[in-house]
């Protein structure tokens, strides 16, 4: 491995940790100062992995394009924007630093390193919850870096935001991020028995919506050029 692709590996485990650090222990933060009040748990967990989002984009860009995400990569790879290599490496640096990020947050607030959650997810209301917010990340990111790509990152922690609330599943729409938080049995996890369901419909919701926009863009490139 060469050192700008390490630097790219580094970048993604690093990104990816501190996402589900962020996702997961303001979670916690927000079920033990909320107490019963699950929407005001939700609003807090909600705001701030729209602004830890927004921030590590920022921050990891430039480096590995800050995909933090399997299904982002898994685009980027049907795009010819990554090959089969970087994809692998990308995926594997992804899920071990979405476990490591839970496990830190576990840790942070003194609860064991790993305890599978018991947070059921399950039904096909939940399924199509995931393929619909997975569809939306890669139409956003698709549409937004085609026309104004400094404002992907904003646009991507908005939507992740909105999609909080507007999916009963509550948008994971992230393999790793799906994997790594059955490992935490607090406010933002999921049981190990939905995990399957959930990566399988997130992966169906990106092919086919990097599917649809590689046609919508070359449909638009033709019509530019009449």
């Amino acid at each position: 491995m060469n050192q700008t692709l390490a630097r790219r590996v580094v970048a993604e485990v690093l990104g990816t940790s501190f996402l589900l650090a962020a996702v997961v222990g303001s979670g916690i933060m927000a079920e033990r100062l909320a107490g019963a009040d699950t929407a005001l748990a939700l609003l807090a967990n909600t705001i701030a992995t729209g602004a830890a989002l927004l921030a590590l984009i920022l921050t990891f860009r430039a480096v590995s394009g800050a995909h933090f995400n399997p299904i982002v990569s898994l685009s980027s790879l049907l795009g010819r924007e990554l090959n089969w290599k970087v994809f692998a490496l990308y995926g594997c640096a992804q899920i071990a630093g979405a476990i490591v990020g839970v496990m830190l947050a576990n840790t942070m607030f003194s609860l064991p390193v790993i305890s599978f959650s018991r947070h059921a997810r399950g039904g096909m209301e939940q399924l199509l919850s995931e393929f619909v917010a997975s569809f939306g990340l890669v139409m956003v990111i698709a549409g937004v870096a085609r026309q104004r790509s400094n404002a992907v990152a904003v646009a991507v922690a908005a939507y992740i935001s909105a999609a909080y609330w507007f999916t009963p599943s509550t948008s994971f729409a992230n393999p790793a991020v799906t994997i790594a938080r059955s490992l935490s049995d607090t406010f933002t996890g999921i049981a190990p028995s939905n995990v399957p369901g959930f990566v399988v419909a997130q992966l169906l919701g990106a092919v086919a919506a990097t599917v649809l926009f590689q046609w919508l863009i070359r449909r638009t490139q033709n019509m530019e050029t009449k």
